[in-house]
C-alpha cells in the first residue's frame, strides 16, 4: 500500500532538498528586484530643468540621465506636435500622446507642479493629473483655497505637496508656514526644495527635521551662497550645500518618497550637469 506524506513533511522535506542543491552548487537563491529593495529613495529629474525645449524632447533628455521617472510642469510649452498647449488644455487623445512619449522612453511621470489660480484652474489640473496616472501634484496654492484643494486632493486621490520658493516669493518659504498649510488637512504633504531653503537663509537638515512625517518629495540643486536671494545655482556638489547631511537626515526620517534634480542655469546646455547630479545624487542616497 502507498504511503501518503502529511504536507507539513512534503514542505519540510522540499526544503531540505532545496537547501542541499543550493550548498553544493556553490549558488544561492535568487533575490528579486535586489536594487529596488535596497534603494530607498528614487532620484529622478523635474522636467522644467529642460524646461526651453518642448515634452517630447525633455522626456528624451531626462531619459538619457538614466532617469526613470520624471516630474513635469503644468505651464510647460509642450511644443508643437501638441500645438503649443499646456497640460491643462489638453484633450483625452493629447494626453494619451504625451503617455505615449513617455512610455517609449521608459519613463514614468509621477508628478507635476502645478500653477492654479483660481479652484476651477485647480479641479482642471487634478482631472488632467488623474488621467496621466500621476500620483502627486505639487504646488503652492492660495492660502483660501487651501480647504477645497485638500477636498479635490481626496477626490482625485492625488495628493497635494506644498512647495517653497524663496523668502520673498513665497508664503510657503518657511517650513512653519508650509507645515501650517497642511495642518489638519489629511491629503496635503510637503515638497522641500532644499536649494530654495538655503536661499532664504535657512538650515536644510532643521528644516527637514520640521516637516518629519508630512514630507512627499524633495526638489534638490545647489547654490554659490546661502542667505543670498541673488545666489546662484551651480552644479550640484559644486555648491554650499552639504548633501551628505541632507541624507544622512532623510535616512533618520526613513524616507522613500522621489527626489527630483532641478538644474535652473545654462538652461539650453545643461544636459550634462543633470546627468552628472543624477548620479551624484544616487550615490548619496545609497
Amino acid at each position: 500500500m502507498k504511503r501518503f506524506i502529511p504536507r507539513f513533511e512534503m514542505l519540510a522535506l522540499l526544503a531540505v532538498l532545496s537547501f542541499l542543491f543550493f550548498s553544493c552548487t556553490g549558488q544561492s537563491k535568487p533575490v528579486e528586484n535586489k536594487l529596488e529593495e535596497d534603494e530607498n529613495m528614487e532620484v529622478g529629474v523635474g522636467l522644467y530643468s529642460f524646461n526651453r525645449f518642448p515634452f517630447e524632447k525633455s522626456v528624451e533628455m531626462a531619459k538619457g540621465t538614466n532617469a526613470q521617472k520624471v516630474e513635469g510642469f503644468s505651464f510647460h510649452n509642450l511644443g508643437d506636435r501638441f500645438g503649443g498647449k499646456v497640460i491643462a488644455n489638453l484633450s483625452d487623445e493629447e494626453l494619451s500622446m504625451m503617455k505615449g512619449i513617455l512610455d517609449s522612453n521608459q519613463v514614468q511621470m509621477v508628478s507635476m507642479y502645478a500653477d492654479g489660480k483660481t479652484i476651477e484652474d485647480w479641479e482642471q489640473l487634478f482631472k488632467q493629473g488623474q488621467k496621466l496616472g500621476l500620483q502627486f501634484l505639487v504646488g503652492e496654492p492660495d492660502p483660501l483655497l487651501l480647504d477645497k484643494i485638500n477636498e479635490l486632493a481626496g477626490q482625485y486621490k492625488l495628493p497635494l505637496a506644498i512647495h517653497e520658493h524663496a523668502k520673498g516669493l513665497s508664503r510657503y518659504w518657511h517650513p512653519d508656514s508650509a507645515m501650517a498649510a497642511v495642518e489638519g488637512r489629511e491629503h496635503l504633504k510637503i515638497c522641500a526644495d532644499i536649494g530654495h531653503w538655503v536661499r532664504s537663509g535657512l538650515d536644510p537638515v532643521e528644516c527637514l527635521q520640521k516637516v518629519e512625517h508630512k514630507l512627499l518629495s524633495l526638489h534638490v540643486k545647489d547654490l554659490d551662497g546661502s542667505g543670498n536671494m541673488e545666489a546662484k545655482d551651480v552644479a550640484i556638489g559644486a555648491g554650499v550645500i552639504d548633501y551628505n547631511k541632507v541624507f544622512a537626515e532623510l535616512k533618520r526620517q526613513d524616507f522613500s518618497g522621489e527626489i527630483f534634480i532641478e538644474c535652473e542655469h545654462n538652461w539650453d546646455n545643461n544636459f550634462e550637469e543633470v546627468k552628472e547630479s543624477v548620479n551624484y545624487m544616487r550615490q548619496k542616497a545609497k
